[in-house]
């Protein structure tokens, strides 16, 4: 049962000169190096950031070995980087452990924070230890940095070769994106949570309408949802497809730091009566002439109990419903960097206390942190859950990520307080995973089955109420003239204009496989002139033969979806071309696309001209015959065709002199190596 208030699109003309900054972009300029004096940043505009805090995990190995790769020795800011051990801690291998030993003396020998194995999860760690701070700009190597918007920090992810840039000169890049509002409104009924908001907001708004985006969460709704419904909620904007989820600065979030005092005491570096003094005097938020790209609204009031699944986040199934369909559970889990901290586990303990788990399924739990444990045992929820016959595992991922003990087998059905159910996450591809939290996890690890907590007390499971949302769209109207609004500085060795025929490649998601094809990828001794041959040969075997370099590629939506190979942004390179347009992009592409210098623009409208010319057309790559011109000095796009008259016009991200030294040298890799030789 779904109302759907009308989609609207309206048009914004308002000039960048007197447009205010929304709470991302103000962030994001606080923590922008090497910006033209006055320059405001805002959303499309390619920056050079020095983040607060860059944290690693596991994979804090393989970006020393990048890091030193580059002809580094020394971390540049060792108060900036933080290295935990959260993913693999059940493996006792000798190779794991040696790879955990490699870490940690490297952490030692930089004088790096670090925390080992057992002392949690790298997202909780970041947020219990004050790195991730309100109204700081904290990136990760790890998808899931989201979470630390729910304390009203920027948290964003990063690659690898982006890590170990910050480990090396502490600078990254970002191209600061399009930014949603999400309003909540109303207030929750009673036994709806913040996992059931995001659950809710996965499976309604499900066909990519923040992709790619960054979101500020506003409205009187979340002034009664507790900080750690916002962490909740700020972690599965990833799995919605964001790249962040920020929540304001309000009192309940200064409270919540002020309660963190009692708990690490007086003289914590980072969380102090002093900083969180400073941050309930400056309560940052955004302007009032804020511009956003998309408003989403949803009335908490309207929510129900949410499940997610089987197998995919965009499936959302109210309680009610599954709970009807006796659907047999095998395994249930309350663990994960979403739902394992102390309130969860509690409110676990408060459901299944005076139960057992059904003799048929195996419960497993683990906090987010030992600290998050430390205080579950002091309060006995920890003890209540062992006692109704869960199954303890240490602070860190496992299960989550398919690591360690209790995955899921053939044909089994799991219910988990986790964020992702991708098919074969789990264990099995031939499993059932579902998402809920960790009240109805609780309840269906007793009952044997999916179904509420009511249920435990003899009780149905309340109706599904009518969820009210709306969505409306908001762009520039591409077609009217831009306003200038200053040149824009290039660099020697930098073209002020990049031109060329735009080729169609007339489908969505084409991902990094049909791009380069998975059989070269670990192949290392291939030459460009064999990787521009196979260029998006899985795609369509006849791209070589329609295209030249200095093409253009334009494409659908999602494009460079899928694993994180860098050949897919480097076969293009090879091929002879610099740019890609699509109606938008996968998120690792993106980065490995300008850390290799190629460039990509945004212009869904574009795209969907194109679509519209060649509505009917089964040609997988298509010579358009209409040409893009980016004009750097302005940031303007024309697309013209054969003829000369003009077809679009749209104003661009500005493309700041620090990208472009960047690609000026050839990528990321090339511009840190030119950075440390500075230094020399």
């Amino acid at each position: 049962m779904l109302r759907i208030s009308q989609i609207k699109r309206s048009f914004s003309t308002t000039s960048t000169l007197f447009r205010g900054q929304n709470l991302t972009e103000k962030i994001v300029q606080k923590y922008a190096v090497g910006l033209p004096p006055n320059k405001k940043v805002f959303s499309g505009d390619y920056v050079t950031i020095k983040p607060a805090h860059c944290m690693s995990h596991d994979n804090s190995w393989p970006v020393a070995t990048k890091f030193l790769g580059l002809g580094a020795k020394k971390v540049k800011d060792n108060r900036q980087v933080v290295c935990t051990l959260d993913h693999d801690v059940q493996n006792k291998s000798e190779k794991n452990l040696e790879k955990y030993r490699n870490i940690e003396n490297f952490a030692k020998e930089q004088g790096i924070d670090f925390y080992p194995a057992g002392r949690g999860i790298g997202h909780q760690i970041m947020i219990e230890e004050g790195y991730a701070f309100p109204l700081n700009l904290t990136v990760a190597s790890d998808s899931h940095s989201n979470t630390y918007g729910g304390v009203g920090s920027l948290g964003t992810p990063i690659v690898r070769t982006d890590a170990a840039s910050i480990w090396a000169t502490g600078q990254t890049w970002w191209q600061i994106p399009p930014v949603a509002k999400v309003e909540l409104k109303g207030e929750l009924p009673a036994g709806v949570t913040g996992k059931d908001i995001i659950v809710a907001l996965c499976g309604e708004f499900n066909k990519d309408e923040v992709l790619n985006h960054a979101i500020e969460f506003v409205g009187e709704g979340i002034k009664k949802l507790p900080v750690d419904y916002r962490l909740t909620i700020a972690n599965m904007t990833t799995e919605w497809g964001a790249l962040s989820g920020l929540f304001p600065i309000d009192e309940p979030l200064v409270e919540f730091y002020k309660q963190r005092l009692e708990r690490l005491g007086p003289n914590h570096p980072r969380i102090n009566e002093k900083t969180v003094e400073e941050l309930s005097n400056n309560k940052v938020k955004s302007d009032d002439n804020a511009v956003y790209a998309k408003h989403l609204v949803v009335d908490l009031s309207s929510l129900s109990p949410y499940i997610s699944g089987p197998n995919s986040v965009k499936v959302s199934t109210s309680l009610n419903e599954l709970s009807a369909q006796n659907i047999a559970i095998n395994k249930a889990y309350l663990v994960s960097c979403t739902n394992s901290r102390l309130s969860d586990i509690q409110a676990a303990a408060d459901i299944i206390k005076g139960h057992k788990v059904h003799p048929n399924v195996e419960f497993y739990v683990a906090a987010a942190s030992s600290l998050v444990q430390q205080d579950a045992e002091q309060v006995g929820a920890w003890q209540t859950m062992l006692e109704a016959g869960a199954k303890p595992l240490p602070a860190g991922c496992g299960p989550c990520i398919g690591l360690g003990a209790g995955l899921l087998k053939d044909g089994e059905v799991g219910i988990s307080a986790t964020n992702r159910n991708f098919k074969g996450r789990m264990g099995s591809k031939d499993a059932l995973a579902y998402l809920a939290s960790p009240e109805v996890v609780a309840a269906s690890a007793v009952l044997g089955r999916i179904g509420g907590p009511e249920e435990l007390q003899g009780k149905p499971v309340e109706p599904t109420r009518e969820i009210v949302k709306s969505i409306e769209v908001t762009q520039p109207k591409q077609t009217e003239a831009v306003e200038e609004t200053g040149g824009v500085e290039v660099l020697e060795g930098f073209p002020k204009s990049i031109q060329g025929e735009l080729i169609l490649c007339n489908a969505d998601n084409i991902n990094t496989d049909g791009i380069y094809p998975g059989k070269y990828t670990y192949q290392d001794d291939i030459p460009k002139s064999k990787m521009a041959e196979v260029c998006m040969e899985n795609y369509d075997s006849q791209f070589h033969s329609k295209t030249k370099p200095g093409d253009i590629i334009i494409s659908g939506y999602n494009f460079g979806t899928g694993s994180s190979r860098e050949q897919a942004a480097t076969c293009i390179l090879a091929r002879g071309m610099k740019l890609v347009v699509a109606g938008s992009f996968g998120n690792i592409f993106s980065r490995n696309s300008i850390n290799n210098a190629l460039l990509t623009l945004e212009i869904p409208d574009l795209i969907n001209m194109l679509r519209e010319k060649y509505q009917g057309s089964d040609e997988l790559t298509i010579r358009t015959g209409w040409f893009l011109k980016w004009d750097v000095t302005k940031a303007q796009v024309q697309v013209a065709d054969v003829e000369g008259n003009l077809i679009l016009q749209q104003k661009v991200g500005e493309l700041g002199t620090n990208l472009q030294d960047i690609i000026v040298k050839g990528g990321l890799e090339g511009w840190v190596k030119g950075e440390l030789q500075k230094e020399n």
